[in-house]
């Protein structure tokens, strides 16, 4: 009775393990395959050193490779299997629209896009700044669920960018960047009356798209917030301006590849993308009206307040 099971097992294991000349060219395709997700996740997750020419990332990468091959080399009994689950897995989740073969593509391209790219972070230290000037008049003023200020960012979400391929993954950012390009193709500078501080509410913007620097960052804010996107206010010395939040490193990295790949490809060509980064990790993107692109150069570089809608 042993031996009969023990000649079933050699049976059942020679049916799925891979001839030993098949060994190597099969788990090096797998481990690439595997490499690749697991890398993406581990660099969005992992603190980015700063190390030169991105070597950390490389050691990162290096260090991922080896312990995938030692692995699939021990399991090569069932490297069949592996492939078979792998691949159903990208599968599903490419048919419902969750992390799939695209999403793979579009995550390591614009990974390797922002590598390559430079930028120009700052940090905003939360705890050192100043009350927010005229702050319940301009949460007031931001009144985004107006329908005028709702149908305005439904309107240019439909005159920029159509042309784009969209995902679930990068719809909304698309969104944002075609109100910030409406808006900035519109916007005419009028001083507040001399003595006072006028605050327009975003509705009121709309009728000429006319007004100072507050006057901007509240539009901005409040289309962008009808739309579900998350904005904030900064203010410095004499401006005040919007920044557009993105949730995490894979964000920001999106962002590097849409604004400079993608949708503002000659204002932003050989230029550097500026924001700022919180105390709790999060990216903020400049939007402020001085700028040809998102991610433009800072007007004025000290900041004194934020301002920030949930």
């Amino acid at each position: 009775m042993l031996k009969k099971i023990s000649f079933k097992r050699l049976r059942i294991i020679a049916k799925y393990r891979i001839p030993s000349l098949y060994d190597f060219t099969i788990i090096l395709v797998l481990n690439v395959l595997i490499t690749i997700p697991v890398f993406l996740i581990a660099h969005q997750k992992l603190i980015d050193l700063n190390w030169f020419y991105q070597l950390d990332r490389v050691l990162l990468f290096i260090i991922i490779v080896a312990v995938i091959q030692v692995t699939l080399h021990a399991m090569r009994k069932i490297t069949f299997i592996s492939i078979f689950v792998y691949l159903s897995f990208l599968g599903y989740g490419t048919l419902i629209g969750g992390y799939g073969f695209n999403r793979i593509f579009e995550d390591y391209r614009a990974m390797i896009f922002a590598m390559q790219k430079e930028s120009n972070p700052e940090d905003v230290v939360i705890s050192k700044l100043l009350p927010f000037p005229n702050k319940s008049k301009i949460i007031d003023a931001v009144n985004y669920y107006n329908p005028k200020v709702r149908n305005f960012a439904l309107y240019a979400t439909t005159e920029h960018f159509r042309e784009i391929p969209v995902t679930n993954a990068n719809r909304k950012m698309i969104q944002c960047f075609a109100i910030f390009k409406e808006i900035k193709s519109r916007w005419n500078y009028v001083s507040d009356p001399k003595g006072r501080e006028y605050i327009a509410s975003a509705s009121e913007s709309l009728q000429h798209f006319s007004g100072d620097c507050d006057d901007h960052a509240i539009l901005m804010a409040a289309t962008l917030r009808a739309i579900g996107g998350t904005p904030r206010l900064i203010h410095t010395k004499g401006h005040i301006y919007p920044e557009m939040l993105l949730e995490n490193r894979k964000e920001l990295e999106m962002a590097l590849y849409l604004i400079q790949n993608e949708l503002f490809v000659e204002e932003s060509k050989d230029k550097l993308i500026h924001y700022h980064a919180d105390e709790r990790g999060k990216f903020w993107l400049n939007l402020d009206y001085t700028a040809a692109y998102p991610g433009g150069p800072f007007m004025k570089e000290e900041i004194l307040g934020e301002l920030t809608f949930d």
